[in-house]
C-alpha cells in the first residue's frame, strides 16, 4: 500500500510540474535553497568544495554551496516538462556547441560510441540530448527498490529516447549495444570504492569506476567525454570532447590513462561553472591504499609522478 501511494504521488505532483515549467523551476530553487538551510548534506558539500579550492575562502565556499543546493532543485524540477513535451523540447532547449563533428564521426566509425559523463549541470538532459540529435543511446541504470517508482523512472528516461540496460547485466548487452553501433553511455564519477582505479581530481586521487574505458578498448570503440551545461533560463550548452588510449600501451595502463583523462576533462569543465556540480556525493570517500585517511590521498607530488 505504501508504495502505491508513493508512486501515485509521483504522478501527481510530476504531472502537475510538468504543466508549468517556469514556476516549477523556481520552486526547485527554492526547496534546493531550503534543503541548504536544513542542513541535509551541507557539511559533506561545504567540505569537498573547500578541498577542492583550498585558495578560495569560507565566505565563497558557503555561497558556492547555497548555489550548488539551488542549481539541484532547479534542474530536478525542469525533468517534468521535458518528459512532457519531448524531445522537441530538448531540440529547443539545448545547443550543442562543442564536439558536434567529434561525435558526428565517432559514429560514423560503425563500432558504436563510449559516452562517459559526470555529475555536472544537468545529466538527466545528456542522456536524452544525444537521443534529440538522433543518436541509439542506450544507459546503465539500478532499479530503485520501490517497484512501481522504479517503473515510473524507467518510463520517463525512455520517454526522452534512452534504452536502460541494468547494471546486473550490464557488459553483456552493452558490448551487444556496441557491436549494433549504438551509443553507450555512463554518469560515471561516483566514488567506485576498492574497485575503482585511483585517478587525480581536484589534487586529491579518487577512485574512479573503470567500466567505460574498459569497455570502449574491449569494443575497440570511440571514448568521448560529454555533458550539459546551464548557461541561461532555459537554456543548456552541450559539449563532447573525444579521448584517445596512448599508443602502445597494454590493455591495463590504457584503463588508466583514459580514466585519468577524463577525470581531468571533467575537472577542467566543473572549474567553469563549480555550483553547477553535485557536490553532495563523498567523491573522496575510498582512500587508496597505504595512504593516511586523514590526508584523503596522495600529496601532489606524488600525482605527478
Amino acid at each position: 500500500m505504501r508504495h502505491r501511494l508513493e508512486y501515485g504521488l509521483a504522478r501527481l505532483v510530476f504531472g502537475l510540474l510538468g504543466r508549468a515549467p517556469r514556476s516549477s523551476e523556481r520552486l526547485g530553487a527554492t526547496l534546493g535553497r531550503l534543503a541548504h538551510r536544513l542542513g541535509w548534506r551541507r557539511r559533506v558539500v561545504e567540505e569537498q568544495l573547500g578541498r577542492a579550492y583550498p585558495d578560495r575562502d569560507e565566505t565563497w565556499v558557503r555561497r558556492t554551496a547555497r548555489a550548488c543546493f539551488e542549481h539541484v532543485g532547479r534542474e530536478w524540477f525542469t525533468v517534468p516538462a521535458l518528459v512532457r513535451l519531448g524531445l522537441d523540447e530538448v531540440r529547443r532547449r539545448v545547443e550543442l556547441t562543442e564536439g558536434g563533428d567529434e561525435l558526428r564521426a565517432a559514429f560514423e566509425e560503425g563500432r558504436g560510441v563510449v559516452v562517459v559523463s559526470g555529475h555536472l549541470g544537468n545529466w538527466e538532459l545528456a542522456g536524452s540530448t544525444l537521443a534529440a540529435l538522433g543518436y541509439p543511446v542506450d544507459a546503465v541504470w539500478q532499479r530503485l527498490k520501490n517497484r512501481q517508482l522504479s517503473y515510473f523512472v524507467k518510463q520517463m528516461r525512455e520517454r526522452l529516447g534512452i534504452g536502460l540496460i541494468e547494471r546486473t547485466d550490464a557488459w553483456g548487452r552493452l558490448m551487444g549495444s556496441l557491436a549494433a553501433g549504438r551509443v553507450v553511455a555512463f554518469v560515471a564519477d561516483q566514488d567506485a570504492r576498492e574497485r575503482g582505479v585511483f585517478v587525480p581530481f581536484f589534487g586529491r586521487l579518487a577512485s574512479t569506476h573503470r567500466a567505460p574505458a574498459l569497455l570502449a578498448l574491449r569494443a575497440g570503440a570511440p571514448f568521448l567525454l560529454g555533458g550539459v551545461r546551464r548557461v541561461g533560463a532555459r537554456r543548456y550548452e552541450a559539449f563532447v570532447v573525444r579521448l584517445e588510449p596512448p599508443a602502445g600501451a597494454d590493455v591495463k595502463e590504457q584503463v588508466v590513462a583514459l580514466t585519468r583523462m577524463w577525470a581531468s576533462e571533467l575537472e577542467r569543465r566543473i572549474r567553469l561553472s563549480p555550483e553547477q556540480y553535485f557536490w553532495h556525493h563523498k567523491r573522496w570517500k575510498t582512500v587508496p591504499p597505504g595512504t593516511a585517511a586523514e590526508g584523503g590521498g596522495m600529496n601532489r607530488q606524488e600525482l605527478r609522478n
